[in-house]
Parts: C-alpha cells; structure tokens; sequence
C-alpha cells in the first residue's frame, strides 16, 4: 500500500463523512496516509455504530478529528475553522474537501394524501446540498487552510438531468451543486484549488433507500448496468482518491461519471 499522503501533513475535511460514500472515502484516504476531519450530524442512538467505523479509520496510523455539528450553520462553522486553525498552527494545510452531503427534501409535486413541496423544501435543500459547497470553501480559503495544491470534490448523480418522482428538490440542489463547482474551478484556479463533481451510480446507501420507490430505481440500473451490478461507495472512494494524486492536478471543472458505464446505456 503506497502511503503517499503520510508524512506531508495533509488532511481531507469531509462533510457528511459518516456513511455512505463520505465514510468510504475517509477510510480510502486514511488507508494512503491522509489524516481525516469529518463534519457529520446524526442522533445520539447512532453514535455508537458510527464510532465502532471511526476507529477503523484510526486503525490506518492517521489522526483523526470528529465534529457531530450541524455543518450549514454558520457560527458551528466558525467554531470547527478556529478548531482547526488551533489545531494546524500553520504546520498542516486541507489537501482535500469532499463535499457528501445527503439532506433534502423528496416530495412530490402533486398528491392526494401527502404533503408537497413549497418554496422552503426547494431552498433548505439547495442550501444544504449545494450552496454549503461555497460557504466551506470561502470559509477555508479566507482562514488560509487550504494546501497549495487543494482539491474540492462533490457528488452528484443522474438526477442532474433526469426527473425521478419526489426528486424535484434535490435534482435542482444537484444542478446548483455543479455549477458553483465549475465557478469554484474557474476562480479559484489561481490558488491552486481544483475543483470537480463525481457523478456516481445508483448505490445502495441509506439516502437512496429514503427516496420513495428506490427499489424501482434499484431493478433498473441494474438492468442498465453493463456490469449488472451496483455502484458501491468503495467505487466512487476510489477515484476520490485518484482525483487528489499529484498526477491529477489538471483535471478541473469536470463531471466524472462514476458507474460503470451505467450512464451510456
């Protein structure tokens, strides 16, 4: 195993980091050397299994810092950054921010025997699962954490361009997501920041389980799939961990299919 982040002082700040595809991802990069800050925010009742995955990622030799906040508020952002500004003392700089947030609201436009979506639905989505991406970067970028050579990635899906029954609120958090992205990697290029959406696959996580008829989804991709299975969050930690290489520094701007193909067919 090629540890090519140890020994640099670097770190990846993860929101979202404590399942699905963010938790992935921390491990992926703890296991190359990478210490690892997660944003999460879950119930006291989840603590204990969450807790039980985190060691696994202070197994891998890392240091590891947890903040159970609620990462779109602002003063609890000011508190993490004067946290990790104490804790750098100049001598540690954010290699990476990932971006795994899954917290939106999947109703439907139309019902009979349910509530629909209003105005508020659309923006408490689209600031938590989009704009949030800008307020982490500023917020980093003016306190000087960032390494000379950062990379900020995002996931996206196929709901950028599809309408899903009751994704509505989401699909348009996605759309927004990406294009603060592709500002990100126009104006921040000249500090060295990258920035990049990776679009997975359909991937069983719980945030796909919450959307109503998930299981539909689920039977068509992998119908859809030419490898006839699902995208896994280890997939997508993978090419995370390809996008902060040194040899990817010139990948800018991108939407990066991560599915196996599952997008062409």
């Amino acid at each position: 195993m090629v540890k090519e982040f140890q020994q640099k002082n670097y770190w990846a700040l993860i929101l979202g980091g404590s399942s699905g595809l963010g938790l992935a991802t921390a491990k992926k990069l703890a296991r190359h050397g990478c210490n690892i800050c997660i944003i999460h925010r879950n119930r006291r009742s989840e603590l204990t299994a969450i807790e039980n995955e985190f060691s696994k990622i202070k197994d891998e030799g890392v240091e590891l810092l947890t903040f159970n906040e609620d990462a779109f508020k602002e003063d609890e952002r000011e508190s993490i950054i004067k946290q990790l500004k104490t804790k750098f003392d100049n001598k540690a700089k954010i290699r990476v921010l990932v971006h795994s947030v899954a917290k939106g609201n999947l109703k439907p436009m139309i019902a009979d025997d349910k509530s629909t979506l209003k105005n508020d639905d659309f923006r408490l989505t689209i600031n938590a699962m989009a704009i949030s991406l800008y307020d982490w970067t500023k917020a980093l970028f003016d306190n000087q954490l960032f390494a000379s050579d950062t990379r900020i990635i995002s996931f996206t899906s196929e709901g950028n361009t599809k309408a899903w029954r009751n994704y509505a609120a989401v699909s348009a958090a996605k759309v927004t997501l990406e294009a603060i992205t592709r500002n990100i990697a126009l104006e921040f290029a000249p500090y060295g920041i990258k920035a990049n959406c990776i679009q997975a696959g359909v991937t069983d996580t719980a945030s796909l389980r919450a959307i109503p008829g998930s299981e539909k989804i689920i039977e068509h991709s992998l119908k859809r799939n030419p490898f006839k299975r699902l995208t896994m969050p280890e997939d997508v930690a993978n090419v995370v961990y390809l996008l902060c290489k040194d040899e990817a520094a010139w990948i800018n701007g991108c939407v990066i299919p991560v599915d196996g193909g599952e997008h062409i067919s």
